[in-house]
């Protein structure tokens, strides 16, 4: 989709400096429609970004494997893979030494 959009930029462009005219600077005037046009792909980027978390908000939501879950909004996606606390020492994965929590701070 991100290669379609850089296309039609590349494209739109081009028919722009056709519409002007070609000058003597015509390629400046092409870079600089480039660089107006170049908000064309974070702006897809971030509706697709959403999209899909409305998707899998609602996949969870109608999930046969969890009855009872109701997805209440779109960041749980994100929520689910996020790691809050890692509690481990340097050497405790090859030795399989064990830790005891002492005392933690929030």
């Amino acid at each position: 989709m991100n290669k379609l959009l850089f296309l039609l930029m590349l494209i739109l462009s081009a028919v722009l400096i056709c519409f002007k005219g070609f000058d003597y600077k015509w390629f400046v005037l092409y870079f600089r429609y480039m660089l107006l046009l170049s908000s064309i792909i974070p702006i897809s980027l971030r509706v697709n970004l959403d999209f899909s978390k409305t998707v899998f908000s609602y996949k969870i939501s109608h999930d046969d494997k969890i009855p009872g879950t109701i997805a209440r909004n779109s960041s749980i996606p994100e929520e689910l893979g996020r790691i809050d606390y890692l509690l481990s020492d340097k050497t405790g994965t090859l030795t399989k030494n064990e830790m005891k929590m002492k005392k933690i701070s929030l």
